[in-house]
């Protein structure tokens, strides 16, 4: 077998077969990965009876143990026999006139291979192979009502930069259904992911559902291919599909026809949309999106001469029924990014530090990062949340994440620390508090003062309250300036810059009179 796949994928394989229904080529095509591997792990998943949902509170390490310890897994698939395909082909094409189907033929192959003959899906797969290796076939889609949505960019038209006067150049979303053509289109300036994730999101609350199977084409924001840890869906689009339950299955490359609806769908839209409003002058993204937003409406009820019902007529017979309801609330937009744990349990996102639990640290961890909350994941499992937050440079800490020695250090106050510098002098007191005071929040700056205090134990109370004291008046209030002041002496200078000890004496000094 090739290599094993991430326990995140495998759950996806048994949703998309078990939640959403799609075939093993589906769900190939869709998650990047060969059939076999799929149909292993489907085997696996029923000799040690695991479904979908999965059990609640069920571990990756849980789960991976199910699939690959369980003494009735068999690691080795039966060989099976090959059909005939050039026989299934003529009894296909010469009894075309009795409706005969793959499924009859296939019944027929399992009467002759009951043990080491291929599945459904299996044999049509197989079957569709052959065809594109030995036959040149042109096949017409025909799409259930309720299962795809059909989505692709087009350039738009341009909006003028009221500030600069410049041009920009938007682009056109644009998701159309498989079964009834319904549109929806949208401008956008770009095609990065966010703006392409939240177009998805528009389109479901338009339409009021959504479909179980999007198609998209090969765009980068969407089909992650170069990317090491995540080489296919990339992992916001696929946190996107998740939250709306539907599977991603990209069109392959180079075959238009796998989207020949929403290639039609931009057609469309170019012709009644953007030629219709291509003398007008927008200033705005939100001008354009209404204009837009109008004419769609004419569009989607805009008699079709070959069914002579509208696209919206079509959708709410056919598609809508049969679609999947919206979650109760919409998708909040959320980047995945790979951290590492540095040793003092904390990780950094965006330059801000967040605790996660200490036993995790040189770990590498999953975050998910949306505009209010930072969420933490370990091998599939959530270890840590926190509130966003956007300071620079601040520190984000649960207590529950440290380790218990460092967690004693709560105990300190600023009031404690402030009455341990007392007992060395008012300048030591005055300096520690400084210190707490610049900080955003005082326990920040525990650990300087922490370090101060116990520097000033390698020194006489008098050049450690000397120091002190000059750090406060230079305002330099810091551990390494208040460090650097003993090392060099400075403690001892008075205001003038002079040391407080008497002149020495010494022959080569020439002394006053000699420049007289």
């Amino acid at each position: 077998m090739q290599e094993r796949l991430s326990m995140r994928k495998i759950q996806d394989v048994l949703r998309l077969k078990y939640d959403c229904g799609l075939s093993n080529r589906q769900i190939a095509r869709s998650l990047q990965i060969s059939r076999s591997a799929i149909a292993e792990y489907l085997e696996r998943a029923g000799k040690a009876g695991v479904g979908w949902p999965l059990p609640a509170g069920l571990t990756d390490a849980e789960l991976e143990a199910k699939l690959f310890t369980h003494p009735n897994i068999s690691a080795q698939l039966r060989p099976k026999t090959l059909p005939d395909f050039a026989h299934v082909h003529d009894e296909l094409r010469t009894h075309r006139r009795l409706d005969l189907t793959l499924t009859q033929l296939w019944c027929e192959y399992k009467e002759e291979h009951p043990e080491d003959g291929y599945q459904y899906s299996q044999f049509c797969e197989h079957y569709s192979r052959w065809q594109k290796k030995n036959l040149d076939l042109v096949m017409r889609q025909t799409h259930r009502p309720g299962e795809k949505l059909f989505v692709d960019y087009s350039e738009g038209l341009y909006i003028i930069d009221p500030a600069t006067g410049d041009k920009l150049l938007t682009y056109l979303w644009v998701g159309a259904w498989g079964a009834s053509n319904f549109t929806y289109a949208e401008a956008t300036l770009s095609q990065a992911l966010p703006a392409w994730v939240m177009s998805h999101v528009r389109a479901f609350t338009y339409f009021g559902c959504c479909p179980s199977v999007v198609t998209p084409d090969n765009l980068k924001s969407g089909v992650s291919k170069a990317c090491y840890y995540e080489p296919d869906i990339n992992p916001t689009y696929a946190d996107l599909a998740n939250h709306y339950d539907f599977a991603v299955l990209p069109a392959r490359p180079y075959h238009p026809r796998d989207k020949a609806v929403v290639e039609n769908g931009v057609l469309i839209s170019k012709r009644w949309i953007l030629s219709v409003l291509r003398h007008r002058t927008f200033y705005s993204l939100e001008e354009l999106n209404k204009a837009i937003g109008e004419l769609l409406e004419k569009l989607n009820t805009r008699l079709m001469r070959k069914v002579k019902k509208s696209r919206r007529e079509l959708f709410e017979s056919l598609d809508r029924p049969a679609a999947r309801t919206l979650p109760p609330t919409p998708y909040e937009y959320a980047d995945w990014l790979k951290a590492s744990v540095h040793i003092d349990y904390h990780v950094e996102v965006e330059r801000h530090l967040y605790s996660v639990p200490f036993r995790l640290i040189h770990e590498r961890l999953d975050i998910r990062l949306t505009a209010t909350t930072f969420e933490a994941f370990f091998k599939g499992e959530r270890v840590a949340a926190h509130a966003r937050n956007y300071v620079p440079g601040g520190r984000t800490t649960l207590p529950e994440h440290m380790p218990p020695s460092h967690q004693k250090h709560l105990e300190w106050t600023p009031s404690r620390i402030i009455s341990w510098a007392g007992t060395i002098g008012p300048s030591m007191a005055h300096l520690v508090k400084k210190i707490m005071d610049d900080r955003p929040y005082p326990e920040h700056g525990y650990r300087a003062c922490m370090g101060v205090l116990q520097l000033a134990k390698h020194y006489p109370p008098s050049r450690a309250e000397a120091a002190a004291l000059r750090a406060v008046q230079f305002n330099t209030c810091s551990f390494k300036s208040f460090k650097n002041i003993l090392l060099k002496g400075l403690d001892r200078l008075n205001a003038q810059g002079r040391t407080d000890s008497a002149t020495a004496v010494h022959g080569n000094i020439r002394g006053s009179k000699y420049y007289h």
